[in-house]
């Protein structure tokens, strides 16, 4: 059962939005090191319900986006789950790459859609400190209409994976670097590897500062209200991902593909916890969130997630969390026309908690976060996309 008010719902906004004028909100990205920055500042509205401020150093946009969770974390369902961002990011860059690498190899690609699949697990016990989660390797099925041998369509998506500046977080074992401020005070992290500088400014109240820019945003996502088939890794219902002991596996699915005017339309359907379908879009001039904005938006709405599930476990609830994420990619390969692989800096993430608990508690709270948060696992691993090319399905529908 959800728990606490919808104030997504009741805030009668857009739950994804363009922000009018991101100079006014006073949140840049930092200096780029590597090609594009992304800062994120992400705020808790109730345990699950949470809202980002997504900005680029490479496109100038800042973005709005929501999340929630379903019933499996009593959640209202109002807004995609953390994860769904990050798979909708990266298949959303994967599709900018293959399409640039065809038009730089002279394939002529007529029809394209891509099928991904996502996997993460949890085990161990939350309260013993033994809880944590991990990524494993993703599968990616190229459905691609083109006159072309198989084997260099095989290497094309290949190629166009590694090529995506994700490759920088997915091929190369990433820690992550923090900083903790419990009660406006700055301590020293427990375990959880530092940020190598000062914490920055807390984003505070700039969350309101955030103006829709003018246009129809609502439908750059859609929730269908239709639960996701259940499939044989379906094994978590309402409440289930809320035990202090846990050995599961989460699986999502996402399917792309392009409309006539050029902007990616992306289903997700969330097998395990069993969740609803949600439709994105996904554009990179502008019409929708780009594919980085969503991946970054996704690690900094799972990390949230965590902070509020452990303190609801351990009933010592946060009175507030918020953090502000910074992450470096290089450009992409092909669109970008580098030539080279994608790669990344570590993410560095300020946290920001108020509790009636002492610093201990705080200090615990974000080493959990960190050790149970599926996407900085996404991170810590060296992971591979199983890549399968198959003819087009003109009879295919998500």
């Amino acid at each position: 059962m959800a728990v606490g008010a919808n104030l997504l719902k009741e805030s009668g906004k857009p739950l994804f939005f363009r922000v009018k004028d991101p100079a006014a909100v006073a949140l840049s990205p930092p200096e780029p090191r590597l090609g594009t920055s992304i800062r994120t500042a992400v705020r808790s509205l109730t345990v699950m319900q949470k809202e980002a401020l997504v900005i680029s150093s490479r496109t100038g946009q800042m973005w709005r986006l929501a999340s929630d969770e379903g019933p499996y974390l009593d959640g209202h369902d109002y807004a995609p789950c953390p994860l769904s961002f990050l798979s909708t990011g990266m298949v959303s860059s994967y599709m900018n790459e293959i399409e640039a690498l065809a038009a730089q190899r002279g394939i002529a690609i007529k029809s394209l859609r891509l099928i991904q699949d996502n996997y993460y697990t949890m085990k161990g016990s939350a309260l013993r400190g033994t809880m944590t989660g991990g990524a494993k390797d993703i599968g990616l099925e190229a459905q691609i209409d083109a006159e072309v041998d198989p084997a260099a369509l095989q290497a094309l998506v290949y190629d166009a994976v590694t090529a995506s500046p994700l490759n920088g977080l997915m091929r190369s074992a990433k820690e992550s670097l923090f900083t903790l401020t419990h009660n406006d005070r700055p301590i020293a992290n427990a375990k959880a590897l530092p940020v190598g500088g000062s914490a920055l400014p807390d984003a505070g109240d700039r969350f309101a500062l955030a103006e829709m820019a003018e246009g129809e945003w609502s439908g750059l996502i859609q929730r269908t209200g239709q639960l996701t088939p259940q499939n044989e890794n379906t094994a978590t219902f309402a409440g289930g991902s809320l035990t202090e002991t846990q050995d599961r596996m989460l699986h999502l699915r996402v399917f792309a593909t392009k409309r006539a005017d050029g902007v990616k339309e992306i289903t997700q359907y969330l097998y395990n916890p069993h969740g609803t379908i949600f439709r994105f879009q996904s554009d990179e001039e502008g019409r929708a969130p780009d594919a980085e904005s969503y991946i970054c938006a996704g690690v900094g709405f799972c990390f949230m997630t965590q902070f509020g599930r452990y303190a609801k476990i351990a009933k010592k609830p946060l009175h507030d969390y918020r953090i502000i994420q910074d992450a470096h990619f290089s450009l992409a390969g092909a669109s970008d026309k580098t030539g080279k692989e994608g790669t990344a800096d570590p993410l560095e993430t300020h946290c920001y908690l108020w509790s009636d608990q002492d610093d201990a508690f705080a200090q615990t709270a974000l080493d959990m976060a960190e050790q149970t948060c599926f996407l900085h696992a996404f991170c810590k691993a060296d992971l591979k996309a199983k890549v399968r090319v198959t003819a087009f399905d003109e009879s295919f529908a998500a």
